[in-house]
């Protein structure tokens, strides 16, 4: 049986936990070893709707996509809830349905709607006493305290990352699990604000390849105090690139002969997902 994420979190080393947004990415991360898996809004718009990051995925999407994957796999899922999709009201209805899809921690963020990915420009967030009525909100809104909510602030882009700061106080002071302060812009930015919280609080780092935050691996940040690192697009960009060559190469030689030492085959797919056993279960049956 998995370790509740509460407890997990608890430990000095840091949780590393990749981007999925399927059923079937989920289940290969949990054969890789991983001990916790993060489901973003952006993969969910990037792989259900061939779209950007902006605010198209609903409640109900990223409901049903996690629904799915708890349904398959056993690690803890920590779920990005976006704004709440609405306001505190509707920040409840979220948290209750995501709870029940199985959501070991639930994000919310203080971005004005529609939100964008945090590592665009043109973002805007919402008043910090909103935000602490969402909060709130969700904390009350979970059946259990099991089921963690994770705050994040995207003030650095648009208040400045001392006014960040300010949030993630006043976030804290309402009883969140962890905190996330969203594209930081310097390992110096980093070291501070791990300073001024990890020793009170969970803290998340987020690395996006490409975007305004230094990537480092999961043992350099831990070592300067975040305990949750996730990594959350970079399985669909890898795959995007994996798909890109693939249709490439069969358009061009009209055969997958060529992709064969880069693909599994039949049955390497099927010891994946784990057809025979779920033949010889309907036997039983």
């Amino acid at each position: 049986m998995t370790t509740p994420l509460r407890q997990r979190l608890q430990q000095s080393t840091p949780v590393l936990a990749p981007g999925i947004y399927d059923a079937l990415t989920a289940l290969i991360a949990e054969q890789a070893g991983f001990e916790a898996l993060y489901l973003s809004g952006a993969s969910i718009a990037y792989t259900r709707l061939g779209r950007s990051d902006i605010g198209l995925t609903t409640a109900t999407e990223v409901a049903d996509t996690l629904a799915q994957i708890t349904d398959r796999v056993r690690l803890p899922v920590i779920v990005d809830a976006d704004t709440g999709f609405g306001n505190a009201l509707n920040t409840q209805r979220t948290v209750r349905a995501f709870e029940r899809a199985g959501a070991a921690m639930i994000q919310l963020e203080d971005q004005t709607f529609p939100k964008r990915c945090g590592h665009l420009d043109g973002k805007g967030v919402v008043p910090v006493a909103e935000m602490c009525g969402k909060l709130k909100a969700a904390l009350d809104a979970r059946h259990s305290d099991q089921t963690l909510i994770l705050a994040r602030t995207d003030a650095v882009a648009v208040e400045g990352f001392e006014a960040a700061l300010e949030r993630a106080e006043a976030y804290l002071a309402c009883g969140v699990d962890a905190l996330f302060i969203e594209a930081v812009r310097s390992p110096e930015q980093m070291a501070t604000a791990c300073a001024r919280f990890a020793g009170r609080i969970p803290m998340l780092a987020n690395m996006v390849e490409g975007g305004k935050t230094p990537v480092k691996s999961a043992d350099e940040l831990g070592a300067i105090g975040y305990r949750i690192v996730i990594f959350p697009g970079g399985t669909a960009r890898a795959v995007a690139h994996a798909l890109q060559r693939y249709y490439a190469s069969l358009h061009t030689h009209r055969t997958t002969a060529p992709m064969r030492g880069q693909m599994l085959d039949f049955d390497e797919l099927n010891g994946v997902i784990g057809t025979a056993e779920l033949l010889e279960l309907g036997q039983r049956y």
